[in-house]
């Protein structure tokens, strides 16, 4: 007697019901990451982050969320602007620094000027964190008040995206909780770069390879920096290679 197929769920759901509930759920997005780039809050004891490691500038932190930890990064990035970190500071680009097995990139649907939904897939050659996960992600882009940039993005929930993206039978469907990136504008044409990321990688992992996405951190900001100052020579921009 054969075993019964696996139960899969998916929503199908109009494009304008899909656009109000991202809208809805990308506000809380935006302001956990206000609240984790918050100067004013940085070193508080009751905010729940522990710094890890602060070294040449470079600020990585971390702090457990139920059974998950969020990690945080923050640069202070000299002689480049909001405008020029921006262009490299979206779920794409940082992805491919995530591991560099990203086998397929792409934007599933715009849903607005500033809202989009991307599926990233990972191989079989990835890192066992990255190792056949998928993602099926929204991307928000919003400019605030003073000048913030904040792009926020996180998954949306399995039935959606299998709604919107049948999932490939190798393929686990992995999650993104709430990151994204806050870039605040300082004097002198220069920014402050805040990246959170909480990511659950489905299936079953030890708790190492998941802790070890701080020892990224560094490198995505790094090797997104390098891109920006590669643009900047590119059109002739001045690059201050001491940050």
């Amino acid at each position: 007697m054969s075993s019964p197929a696996p139960c899969t769920r998916s929503w199908s759901i109009s494009e304008d019901s899909l656009r109000r509930y991202v809208y809805f759920a990308s506000e809380s997005c935006i302001q956990e990451l206000l609240s984790a780039s918050d100067t004013t809050r940085i070193g508080n004891c009751n905010d729940g982050w522990k710094v890890l490691t602060l070294d040449n500038g470079v600020e990585i932190s971390k702090r457990r969320s139920g059974s998950l930890h969020t990690f945080r990064s923050r640069w202070l990035l000299r002689s480049v602007s909001p405008e020029q970190f921006i262009t490299v500071a979206n779920a794409i680009d940082a992805a491919k620094q995530w591991d560099s097995d990203l086998v397929e990139a792409k934007y599933i649907k715009d849903l607005a000027d500033n809202l989009s939904i991307i599926r990233l897939r990972f191989g079989e050659s990835s890192k066992p964190l990255f190792r056949n996960r998928e993602f099926i992600v929204y991307e928000r882009r919003e400019t605030m008040d003073d000048g913030t940039l904040v792009v926020a993005v996180a998954s949306l929930p399995k039935e959606i995206a299998a709604g919107l993206h049948p999932k490939q039978n190798n393929a686990i469907r992995a999650l993104l909780l709430q990151s994204g990136w806050v870039v605040e504008r300082l004097e002198d044409d220069s920014c402050m770069v805040t990246y959170v990321i909480q990511l659950d990688p489905g299936g079953w992992l030890p708790k190492c390879f998941v802790n070890r996405l701080n020892t990224k951190l560094v490198m995505i900001i790094e090797n997104l920096r390098k891109q920006v100052q590669v643009q900047m020579q590119v059109q002739g921009c001045p690059v201050n290679n001491n940050d």
